[in-house]
């Protein structure tokens, strides 16, 4: 081979490298600053774009990649999280603890990603974490352990702000751990203890309350209703007595009005009743064998005169 053909393999292969140089691919959701001979020339966008090898330089920034900190030309534009280390803070009451924070970001203005800040993610990381220990140092204990959504959102407000210039837009802030020290993590278990056999001692006096009251209006209406019963069955004994006392009242009259009707006026209609009932006892005590001592309710004159009345009556007849 002669030295032309060398001349031109050689002037295909730097041409082949300068199309390489050239043609740039950018995927989508990403792109990258191009400066010329040292100066901003133009942010690429997804797609097929052309620059001057040699001419144009891709900028370098800072990104994290696996948990460190690496330089690249490629910018992503989609959302990202960065997982901070944890960190100590102090609350208002002068209680140290960790907090391990999650920052979700996305860069909105690539330009000024990149000549804004010298390293994004440094920068972003260390205003997080004076950021945190700010509002940390705001609350106390249990201010902090109770209001995550309260911190989460102050400071994305914070950080917001503080990193618009840098082009960049903080959707959200997550506290993924609140670790307490040892001893205040017993002390408030001790706390959270007390406070459920508290509140189990409360319930149970307040249930044996309830009972308590359940059962004496049990008992009380037991009581009323024992009372009402037994007024009602002495109301209805009376008033089946009286019934009974005027039935045989009412029957006396009778068979006296009827007596009278047989004897005629002259005889007295009381001597025969007397005398009959006086029979009827008799005959009673005569069918009583163990009967040993009668005691005769009349005198016996009475009793004479009763049966003389008799006489006087079945002589009449």
């Amino acid at each position: 081979m002669d030295i032309g053909t060398y001349i031109v393999i050689a002037f295909i292969a730097l041409a082949l490298i300068f199309v390489k140089k050239a043609v740039v691919i950018i995927s989508q959701s990403e792109t990258r600053i191009i400066e010329r001979l040292g100066k901003y020339h133009a942010t690429l966008q997804p797609g097929v774009n052309l620059i001057i090898p040699f001419i144009d330089r891709a900028k370098e920034m800072v990104a994290v990649r696996a948990g460190r900190y690496v330089y690249t030309t490629v910018i992503d534009l989609r959302e990202q999280v960065y997982d901070f280390d944890r960190q100590n803070v102090i609350t208002k009451d002068n209680i140290q603890m960790q907090i391990n924070a999650l920052l979700y970001f996305q860069i909105m203005d690539s330009f000024k990603a990149v000549y804004e800040i010298n390293n994004l993610p440094n920068a972003i990381e260390k205003l997080t974490q004076t950021t945190l220990r700010n509002i940390i140092g705001e609350m106390e204990l249990d201010q902090t352990l109770t209001s995550r959504d309260t911190i989460n959102t102050k400071l994305r407000s914070v950080l917001d702000d503080a990193t618009n210039k840098w082009g960049i837009k903080v959707n959200r802030v997550e506290l993924q751990d609140i670790t307490p020290p040892e001893s205040v993590s017993q002390a408030m278990e001790k706390q959270m203890q007390a406070e459920r056999n508290k509140r189990a001692t409360i319930l149970t006096s307040e249930g044996e309350k309830q009972a308590a009251i359940l059962k004496s209006e049990g008992e009380k209406a037991s009581r009323i209703n024992r009372a009402e019963a037994d007024r009602q069955q002495a109301i209805l004994i009376a008033e089946g007595q009286a019934q009974a006392k005027m039935r045989v009242a009412e029957a006396e009259a009778v068979a006296i009005q009827k007596i009278t009707e047989a004897l005629g006026q002259s005889t007295n209609p009381a001597n025969y009743l007397i005398a009959q009932k006086y029979i009827q006892m008799m005959e009673e005590l005569a069918k009583n064998e163990n009967q040993k001592t009668v005691y005769l309710p009349y005198e016996a004159t009475g009793v004479m005169g009763s049966l003389g009345g008799i006489k006087e009556m079945f002589k009449g007849q």
